[in-house]
This record gives C-alpha cells, structure tokens and sequence, in this order.
C-alpha cells in the first residue's frame, strides 16, 4: 500500500519554565494570608492526586516541608476517586510510582476509601469527603488547574475538581458523576465544591500551572475566599497555552502510548479532538478522522480508559489491560465507551494497513497522517509530506529533515522516534 513518506517538525512553543520549583511553592506558601493562620501543633492534610503532572514530588514535599517549618504536622492523602483500580493500597501505589513515598516526603501517606457524609446541596447532591481529611485540623490540596476532557466551562480541572470528585473517593465519585448526567460536570464540581468549603475544613490549595512543554510555569497558594474567581482566572490564562497538533486536519493520527498519566481519558481530548459524545465535538482543536494508539504506558498501571476513543490498537496494548482497574474507572464516571476495545491487529504495519482505506479518501496515498509520542508531548511530531506547505506557511512550526518511509522493523512494528520509545 502506497503511503505518504513523514517530516519530522518541531513546534517552539513559549517557555514559561520556573527556575525553582520548591523554591516557588515556599514563596507562594509564605506570602498567603491562610498559610499564617495555621497553628504550630495543627495535623494538616494534603492531597496529592493521579495525574502525570510535573514535578509532583518535588512540589508536594515543598509544601511539606513548608509546614514542618511551621510547626504543623502534614500527611498526605491520594486524592483521586476510583483511580488505582478503587483500592486504598492501588492509590498508595500511584503515589509512590510518582515518587512520593513517606522516605522522601519526610511525611506518612494515609491512604484510605472510607468516607463521612457532609449533607446534600441544594440540588440534592450528597456530598462525601476522605474520613482522614476531614478528621485532620485541615485540608490542602495540590491540583493542576486545566482543561477537563469531558466538557467546556470556567471552571475545570483543578482544586475544586479535586475537593468533588478527589476527596469523596470512589463513593463520591460514583455520585457526582451520576448527577453529571442530569446537571453537568461543572455544575457538580461547583455545588459539592462549595458543601466542602462550608465545612470549614478546607485550608486552601496550592494551584500549578503547566506551560506547553509540560514545565512547572507558575504555583499559586488559593485560599477559600475567593478561590472560585481566581481558579477560574487562572484556568483562562492555562487554556491560552494550550498545545495542539501542528496541522488543521488529518486523516490518520499515530499515537505511541496512552495512559492515566497523559490524561484522565487516557488521551487528551482536547488534543485528539474525541469525546464521549462522539468525534470532532470540541471547537479550537484539529479535526482528526482516525485515530491509530500503539501502546499503553506503564505508569497508567493497565488502566486504559479512553482505549474506545481509537479507531484501531495494536495487541501489546490489549495484551496490557486490567480490566478490573479500566472498567471500575469507565463504571464510575458513567461512561462505558472510553472503556470499549477497539478493532485490534498483532503488527503496526496491519493497523494501518486495515484503517488508512477507510479515512474517506478515494486514493489510500492521499491520505494524511500524523505521529505523536502522547497527547502531552506536542513538541515533536511526524507529519505526511502532504501538509508540508501548510507546515510551512506557519512561522512556528520548524520543519526537520527530509521525508522518510514509514520505519517498520522486521516484524511490522514501528519503531518510534520519540524518546523515550514506547515499549514494544
């Protein structure tokens, strides 16, 4: 089958890298008014959740050891709702996998799913929030603030997020996006956000922002007042930055790995442009006909939500899944198709064989593709020869090289080249 030869190009997105990342968190800390408040002796916790974000170990022993240095007694909390397969030990895991462990925090990890109601809000919703939090002096959070992959809204992803769906472990979660159905996420997010806050519990959090390289850019030390108003500020200036594939369209996308640690759907929604209402739903982002997933990464620890998203996997990612781990997370966010598995073929060379006729073109060698490495590293990426003139028509993008074949090795399978590769 004849296919397009691929172009290597480099996206030089704006970086907006902080020079000292534990040195950031202590400054934010110390300069909020919240922080002075806490008395020496207090048992705060803080929570820290499952997604890939940088630098989290490095950010949550700064706050850490923020509080030590104040006298205050922190522990830490997983903060991630039916994430590390439901389990109290599963989510202690994801922690450590992301290299926070009691040695290097200097802090003990208090990993539990049992719960205490706080009452409903107004629409009815029953809130629940981790026992140990809400048994500490206080609670703080370190979240991301970002998009969200399931809707639109000015509020999204961050420490409200995590206050709904983190602290009310799976029994919480389960609730919350049962309600999603009937009220919307956002909607959800700030009524049981706001039951939280009323408890007094809720110490603040600390907000991190990501640049387009996935650099730590800027921490934030959100108190309650006026939390929602800058999450919401500070959510516009993140979107802003957002990185997208370098092309408008394109009828195959090649993806290297997915996981949990890329995305809460796997893949990042607004980068692959799908979600659970179907394909090309979300404005702003390019439109992507195909979708072809190669590999599932090992942090995502076999949980491959968001495998239904692609058109076409490889085996050694099916050969991956726990579906135990996959579809409590499908179940619990009442969503069954991101855990659906797609057509699957034992070699790269027959998914894309099988899926590029079937990319509305009428001749297989018009076809345009795309290579990624995930939906978080944009940076790099190979594109057909035929959007060379788009690529070049726009002063961002660096075109690298010459046009190559495609690289299959003896065995059919491609060999990438990003780094690092994904496994085969």
């Amino acid at each position: 089958m004849p296919i397009q030869k691929l172009v290597r190009v480099r996206q030089n997105f704006p970086e907006r890298k902080l020079a000292d990342v534990a040195e950031g968190v202590r400054k934010t800390l110390e300069a909020a008014e919240w922080t002075q408040a806490v008395k020496p002796g207090a048992r705060i916790a803080v929570g820290a959740g499952s997604r890939g974000i940088a630098n989290i170990d490095v950010i949550v022993k700064a706050v850490c050891d923020f509080w030590k240095s104040r006298g205050v007694k922190p522990f830490i909390i997983p903060v991630m709702g039916s994430h590390g397969a439901a389990t109290a030990a599963g989510q202690a895991e994801v922690l450590h996998h992301y290299g926070i462990t009691e040695e290097k925090m200097g802090a003990p990890i208090v990993s539990s799913l049992e719960v205490v109601s706080l009452g409903q809000t107004p629409e009815g919703i029953e809130v629940a929030m981790d026992r140990n939090a809400f048994e500490a002096d206080g609670v703080m959070l370190c979240s991301r603030v970002k998009w969200h992959t399931d809707f639109e809204g000015a509020l999204e992803s961050g420490v409200h997020k995590m206050m709904a769906i983190g602290l009310g472990k799976w029994e919480g979660a389960k609730r919350y996006h049962t309600w999603a159905l009937r009220l919307g996420m956002e909607q959800v997010i700030r009524s049981v956000g706001a039951k939280v806050l009323s408890t007094g519990k809720m110490l603040g959090g600390l907000a991190i922002l990501e640049d387009a390289w996935h650099n730590t850019a800027e921490v934030h030390a959100l108190g309650v007042e006026g939390m929602v108003a800058r999450e919401e500020e500070l959510l516009a200036k993140t979107k802003s930055w957002k990185a997208n594939i370098p092309v408008k369209e394109v009828d195959l996308l090649v993806v290297d790995e997915m996981g949990k640690n890329y995305s809460g759907a796997g893949m990042d929604t607004k980068v692959v442009n799908r979600g659970v209402d179907g394909p090309n739903r979300w404005e702003g982002v390019p439109f992507i006909r195909r979708i072809f997933v190669r590999d599932l990464s090992s942090m995502s620890y076999g949980n491959a939500i968001g495998i239904g998203f692609a058109d076409i996997v490889a085996d050694r990612l099916v050969d991956k899944i726990d579906l135990n781990a996959t579809w409590i997370n499908g179940l619990t966010s009442s969503t069954t198709q991101p855990g659906a598995i797609p057509m699957h073929f034992s070699s790269d060379r027959e998914c894309v064989d099988k899926i590029l006729p079937t990319c509305a073109r009428l001749d297989v060698s018009d076809c345009t593709i795309c290579w990624i490495a995930n939906s978080m590293d944009l940076s790099d990426a190979l594109v057909s020869a035929n959007l060379l003139d788009e690529l070049r028509a726009n002063p961002e993008i660096e075109i690298v090289g010459e046009p190559i074949e495609l690289p299959f090795d003896e065995a059919g399978n491609l060999v990438s080249p990003f780094e690092p590769q994904a496994s085969h």
